[in-house]
């Protein structure tokens, strides 16, 4: 049933659709249940969807406040860690971003050279350097396209 209502949510409210997929799911549909004012059960709210399309678009501004409201707040603590005097506090991301990228490129050049390492920390690493470059450059991006839109 969870497959159901993510597939509803997938095209309102992406964010949502990803917490009630996740393990954190049960979570997640307690806190779209209490916004819709429905019981905290997965079948409940998939009817409410489907019986009640308005409702979709209440999630959706939903999922877009929350989003707001994270993209701000990285902003305002990547913010403060360049307006410290700390040296490490300021290039923690760049440091990060360039150690897990050359443990990737480490252990995909062993993998080339014939060295058995095991594919799971090639695909660990390569999916946390993913998530690194979008959080460092996609959040930059992303906090230039809403100063342009207000």
């Amino acid at each position: 049933m969870n497959d159901i209502l993510a597939g509803l949510l997938k095209n309102v409210a992406p964010a949502l659709a990803t917490a009630v997929a996740g393990p954190m799911g049960g979570m997640a549909i307690a806190a779209i249940a209490e916004k819709l004012g429905v019981p905290a059960t997965t079948a409940a709210v998939t009817n409410a969807l489907e019986a009640n399309p308005d409702l979709a678009l209440k999630l959706k501004e939903i999922d877009v406040r929350a989003f707001e409201a994270e993209t701000k707040a990285v902003t305002e603590r990547w913010q403060a860690d360049m307006s410290s005097d700390s040296w490490l506090s300021k290039n923690i991301r760049p440091m990060t971003l360039m150690a897990i990228l050359g443990a990737y490129f480490l252990f995909a050049s062993c993998s080339a050279f014939g060295v058995n390492v095991n594919e799971t920390y090639v695909k660990l690493l390569g999916e946390w350097g993913q998530l690194i470059m979008l959080a460092y450059f996609g959040g930059r991006t992303a906090e230039k396209i809403m100063e342009k839109k207000k």
